[in-house]
């Protein structure tokens, strides 16, 4: 195919299909958004006739292959680590966390050449508590030199900027946990754009000692797959899956605090942003602190920003939530809240 002849990003956009090129050779992530013969159909989610031109139509066609990675278990999933106490009576929790090349798939059908940690994108999500040591195994199984950089306050040599471990070597990371907050983790081997991108990234959550309030706890990594490799991104998500929230909803109950650690690891772009409908949200930036900063429906944020919201809806039914870049939206970040009545006993 000659130059002259590729189709960019947007120009598929407006043609109502995503392009993409993935290691098999070349695939398509088609949206029934914008695509003439899908004037209606059947909602499997809602049960209710979607027309042409609706929110409903903006959705990947297919499903995943069975074993991929699962957007809707990553949501409520939080690595403890093996807990035992140190001879000072200080909590110790040891991770093991092991980089190597995987395929993963971004959308149905689509498949990226990931990094990954663990075998998925994003990483695990590593939790613990203000005050803990925290020891992290790092094994490189892949083909090339990785680390992990943890955001928040640790020795120099516990950093991951200048200790790069080669393929097939190891690395013990240990620090005391602080300060609490939202952080995050990457590989931090230059190129960083490349290592990033490629999905070597992860939540790092430190809670404060006295605890949050109880609440529907939900991981939220805003990020995007350069599929043909021309340094802009093809497919968008939020935990990697294009649209897979808009295909599967996440449930939450009526009246119930929900709590949402956000984070943008977004590459090539220099924001990215979620936008909630139908509600409010009370945000705390990076949640370093335990007073909310604003009362908001919209957050921006840069690359390696993050942010913690807690929201409790008021009535029930379908809510979407996406990014408030159109584009993003429209090539798979977006998703819906399913709010449904709590279940009586």
């Amino acid at each position: 195919m000659s130059k002259d002849s590729r189709l960019s990003r947007r120009a598929l956009l407006k043609a109502g299909a995503l392009g993409t090129v993935a290691a098999g050779g070349a695939a398509a992530l088609r949206t029934l958004h914008g695509v003439a013969e899908a004037q209606q159909r059947v909602d499997t989610t809602g049960g209710r006739a979607v027309v042409h031109g609706s929110h409903d139509a903006m959705i990947a066609v297919g499903e995943l292959t069975p074993g991929q990675f699962d957007p809707t278990a990553f949501l409520t999933h939080f690595d403890y680590g093996t807990v035992s106490r140190m001879p000072n009576g200080q909590t110790l929790r040891e991770y093991t966390i092991v980089a190597e090349d995987r395929e993963i798939e971004v959308a149905p059908g689509v498949f990226y050449p990931a990094w990954t940690y663990n075998g998925q994108v994003p990483g695990p999500t590593i939790r613990c508590t203000e005050g803990d040591r925290v020891r992290i195994h790092f094994t490189n199984k892949g083909a090339h030199i990785h680390s992990i950089h943890f955001h928040g306050i640790h020795p120099a040599n516990m950093d991951g900027a200048f200790e790069m471990i080669p393929p097939g070597e190891g690395y013990v990371y240990e620090f005391d946990a602080e300060p609490f907050g939202l952080h995050l983790y990457h590989c931090h081997t230059v190129p960083i754009k490349r290592h990033i991108h490629k999905g070597l990234y992860g939540a790092f959550i430190i809670d404060p000692k006295e605890g949050r309030p109880a609440a529907n706890e939900l991981v939220m990594v805003m990020n995007g797959f350069d599929t043909n490799f021309d340094n802009e991104n093809e497919v968008y998500a939020v935990n990697t899956v294009a649209f897979h929230y808009q295909k599967y909803p996440i449930p939450v109950t009526l009246g119930e605090l929900t709590r949402v650690y956000l984070i943008n690891i977004t590459e090539f772009d220099l924001l990215n942003s979620l936008h909630i409908h139908g509600n409010m949200f009370r945000l705390y930036r990076t949640g370093t602190s335990l007073t909310s900063s604003e009362l908001t429906d919209i957050v921006t944020l840069g690359q390696g920003e993050r942010a913690v919201l807690e929201f409790t809806y008021k009535f029930p039914g379908q809510f979407m939530f996406h990014a408030h870049q159109s584009e993003f939206a429209e090539l798979g970040w977006s998703g819906i809240f399913r709010v449904e009545e709590p279940t009586r006993v």
